[in-house]
């Protein structure tokens, strides 16, 4: 399937109304694409680079073709390749484009500094000044929380067979 073919059946998909609200959402949802694109070119890359070698050297579950239809695969995925790398530099072009349009400042559109780590999941619990558990998100306080109680659980259980064991011991010591 061509790049222009995979384009047409997104765009036939039912597309979130979020991403049409605004000029802005569309470039957003466009530059997702780009990033499935990317992801895409560089899986069209490494199959590329696959048909290349020797068939002497492919691995039992390459499912790569043989002979003659080997090569006819790698042209198919060599033209697909750059269909993709040229539908890519269009979409960032064209978000650029969008970018000067709308004057934004390049303040605005900086880096963040060499030392920020955004939060994993966005969401996060209050926490202390700890800078560990200020990055965390939702999920890992979570998990560690969880984690905690099943220790307590744990050392509870444990502690309840000592007391039992040590309770048995001293009642056939009596006896």
């Amino acid at each position: 399937m061509t790049s222009t073919e995979d384009r047409q059946d997104r765009e036939g998909s039912e597309i979130d109304p979020i991403w049409t609200t605004s000029r802005t959402a569309r470039q957003i949802y466009a530059l997702g694409e780009v990033e499935k694109d990317i992801c895409r070119l560089l899986s069209l890359a490494a199959s590329s680079i696959s048909l290349l070698t020797l068939p002497q050297t492919d691995g039992p579950d390459d499912n790569l073709p043989q002979g003659e239809e080997r090569s006819e695969q790698f042209v198919l995925e060599v033209s697909e390749y750059f269909e993709r790398l040229d539908s890519i530099q269009v979409a960032l072009r064209s978000s650029l484009a969008h970018i000067r349009h709308s004057r934004i400042a390049p303040s605005a559109i900086n880096a963040p500094a060499t030392n920020f780590v955004p939060p994993s999941l966005g969401v996060g619990l209050p926490s202390q000044q700890n800078t560990i558990r200020k990055n965390r998100g939702l999920q890992e306080e979570t998990i560690e929380s969880n984690a905690w109680k099943g220790i307590l659980d744990a050392l509870s259980r444990l502690k309840a067979a000592q007391d039992a064991k040590h309770t048995h011991s001293n009642a056939s010591g009596l006896t």
